[in-house]
């Protein structure tokens, strides 16, 4: 199955039994190297792809620059992408339209469940004003683009298996709430983390990160890894529960400090060594690939700022 036309030959078989299908739902069918299928299906003129969802900006320390593209080529390859016949675009874009409902429907759970987890999680606080009036809770990650996978993963610290995209929540302190307070939320947060960890019919994980302005204002230095980081996180998150006004507060220091412009510079310099390392990946002789490093291949994660 090395040869390129034999897969190409091998995977027609297999969509015009099964009908168009993801990149994973063919991989169960096919086994071969990842990187080679996607070669195949690409270079084929008999089968076409779509990709769904949105690609965004994130930061890889294994890259020069910092700057890519999420999601990686292989998980946009295995888990946004339908692959058909070329010359069946009706049903590949019916297929394509599902695939975009369930990654929608799945963004709609996990943030909603973020949500009733923190408004719960702030009551058992005793003082459900406060928190709302000096407390942001800010909903980040592929959530916020509508593009949450439920594909099960292990989670770092535990091993175990979780549906797929974390729910990460950042929680910016204003300077009037209580120290006391900010200690026992971090514990309220950290112990429901670790409850549905280890529900056995919920399986999701939260990353949540507990900080007070100071901390934002020394992360807007944006100069080293780990706060730059912690600035896209920000940029891009979304308000999930507490003060709109410390959101907003948050949202206007980034935009003051310049570092809003540094990081649209950065996303367009992921969009162009993107379209390079697709070429690359494509036309490249794999052994010469794997020689040199997958680094744009694989996934990469963003966790030193919920460390």
């Amino acid at each position: 199955m090395k040869d390129i036309k034999s897969m190409e030959q091998k995977i027609i078989e297999i969509i015009n039994n099964k009908g168009p299908l993801t990149g994973s739902q063919l991989l169960n069918h096919i086994d071969e190297d990842a990187l080679l299928l996607l070669r195949a299906c690409r270079l084929s003129k008999n089968l076409a792809m779509r990709i769904v969802g949105t690609r965004y900006l994130r930061l890889d320390r294994k890259i020069e620059g910092f700057a890519r593209l999420s999601p990686s080529i292989l998980r946009e390859f295995l888990t946004y992408s339908v692959i058909g016949l070329s010359n069946d675009k009706e049903t590949m874009e019916r297929e394509a339209q599902a695939l975009q409902s369930n990654i929608e429907k799945i963004s709609r759970f996990k943030s909603e469940l973020a949500y009733n987890i923190i408004s719960v999680l702030a009551g058992r606080l005793g003082d459900d004003l406060l928190v709302k009036e000096h407390v942001c809770f800010i909903l980040a990650g592929d959530i916020v683009f509508n593009m949450a996978h439920d594909v099960p993963r292990p989670e770092r610290s535990t091993h175990k298996m979780v549906q797929g995209s974390d729910m990460d929540i950042v929680v910016v302190v204003g300077n009037r709430f209580p120290e006391r307070l900010i200690m026992r939320l971090d514990e309220e947060i950290y112990n429901e983390k670790y409850k549905l960890l280890l529900n056995p019919y919920i399986k999701e994980e939260i990353d949540y990160i507990v900080k007070d302005l100071d901390k934002v204002m020394e992360q807007l230095k944006f100069d080293t890894f780990k706060r730059m980081v912690a600035c896209k996180i920000m940029h891009e998150g979304t308000f999930l529960y507490g003060s709109e006004e410390i959101f907003l507060l948050v949202k206007s220091m980034l935009k003051e400090s310049g570092v809003i412009e540094k990081i649209n510079a950065m996303e367009e310099q992921a969009r162009i060594l993107r379209e390079k390392a697709e070429e690359y990946l494509i036309r490249e002789d794999p052994a010469i690939i794997r020689k040199e490093g997958l680094d744009f291949f694989y996934p990469a994660e963003e966790s030193e700022e919920f460390e």
